[in-house]
């Protein structure tokens, strides 16, 4: 089995980073659950010598997503937000980010309550606005961090314009990939450094692991990358290496699911009575619609809803009987959440208000089951 050169996105996602066990044959690389490896002699070994700095099924998963995403390397971490943590590790005091003000929840914490300690720096403005991006470049800005779509309002930026003032200004641009997935949005081929992913999410899709990954463009970042995860040693352990393995298998067929699941449920409620307001970028009326069709192949399984207050989205979130009240997103069953009081609840609520995530929101992350079926459950939740 060997992956050809001109090999196309699915087949990537199957077999890239992995062959056959030499020693077995098995076709799954196994899950090598070991912490340390013996050496032949001093001096010598099989490229293999802790398993913090090294491991088999770990080394297979980068090597895979790597591949998918398009870039030098990548690297996994035991979160989405060690991933991001191990990205702002390249800054240095009195160095200045510029972040989307839609980022997740997890992310403004870390940046807000946490590295402003160090003496960095962090601007929030609407990244799908160029104008605003490049008013908030200054000569101590080294990073642009955008989320694209963001959580949960499913803003868009246009990552190659983006791009253009990250380059112009000498900073490295960073996308979170994580709500549209490779399968959908590829950031290092419209112009992105750094592309960052909670694998806990479509990457892995069935909720049953938590992790992150780093993958870079530039060789200099990917041995930064490779010393941080060695030196702090956040690393994903060989389990959830191997989880996310077979999840990237089946990734392309899975998206194309969402997909189907996140316009019909769109659709469906876009027409209810009782909806005041739908997000999603499939629909015509998606301020960046125009942009998604361009930027994306396919609009995904996000979709975030108005009720009109929060007595509402409270009764709807308790009603659902098939979809799942929890948080995260991704998987291959529905989740359904309100983000002010779940994901977002660490945003203070001025900075919510700012960036439209009302108390009345609703965010569906659409699984795989039959459409029909999910339309039904929300039909007598609205009731």
């Amino acid at each position: 089995m060997k992956l050809p050169p001109d090999a196309r996105f699915a087949t990537i996602c199957i077999h890239a980073g992995q062959s056959p066990d030499p020693g077995t044959g098995a076709i799954i690389t196994p899950i090598f659950q070991t912490s340390t490896y013996v050496q032949d002699e001093l001096g010598k070994h099989k490229g293999y010598e802790y398993a913090r700095t090294q491991n088999p099924t770990r080394a297979a998963l980068e090597a895979n997503i790597a591949a998918i995403e398009g870039g030098t390397a990548a690297y996994a971490f035991a979160s989405g937000m060690a991933a991001i943590d191990a990205i702002t590790t390249m800054l240095q005091a009195g160095d200045h980010v510029v972040v989307t003000d839609n980022t997740y929840g997890g992310t403004f914490r870390l940046f807000d309550k946490v590295l402003t300690k160090y003496q960095l720096e962090f601007s929030y403005v609407d990244t799908s606005q160029p104008a605003l991006v490049e008013a908030a470049m200054r000569p101590t800005t080294k990073m642009l961090f955008v989320e694209t779509p963001t959580n949960p309002v499913l803003r868009l930026t246009d990552i190659a314009q983006t791009a253009e003032i990250a380059r112009r200004h000498h900073a490295r641009l960073v996308v979170d990939n994580t709500f549209a997935s490779p399968a959908l949005q590829r950031p290092i081929e419209l112009g992105a450094d750094l592309v960052t992913h909670s694998t806990t999410k479509y990457l892995n899709g069935h909720s049953d692991s938590i992790g992150g990954i780093v993958i870079a463009k530039r060789q200099e970042d990917a041995e930064w990358l490779k010393f941080i995860q060695n030196a702090a040693g956040a690393i994903l352990s060989p389990f959830d290496s191997w989880l996310v393995l077979r999840g990237t298998k089946t990734l392309t067929v899975r998206m194309a699911q969402h997909n189907t699941n996140g316009m019909a449920l769109a659709q469906f409620l876009s027409t209810h009575p009782k909806v005041t307001h739908v997000i999603y970028p499939g629909l015509p009326s998606h301020p960046q619609h125009d942009l998604a069709k361009r930027q994306m192949r396919g609009f995904g399984g996000m979709v975030s809803f108005d009720v009109g207050s929060f007595e509402a989205a409270r009764v709807v979130c308790n009603r659902v009987r098939l979809m799942a009240l929890a948080e995260s997103l991704g998987g291959v069953e529905t989740l359904i959440s309100h983000p002010a009081s779940m994901t977002h609840a660490s945003v203070p609520p001025e900075r919510r208000q700012a960036i439209g995530l009302t108390d009345s929101l609703v965010r569906i992350s659409a699984g795989i089951e039959d459409p029909a079926d999910l339309i039904a459950d929300l039909t007598q939740a609205l009731a």
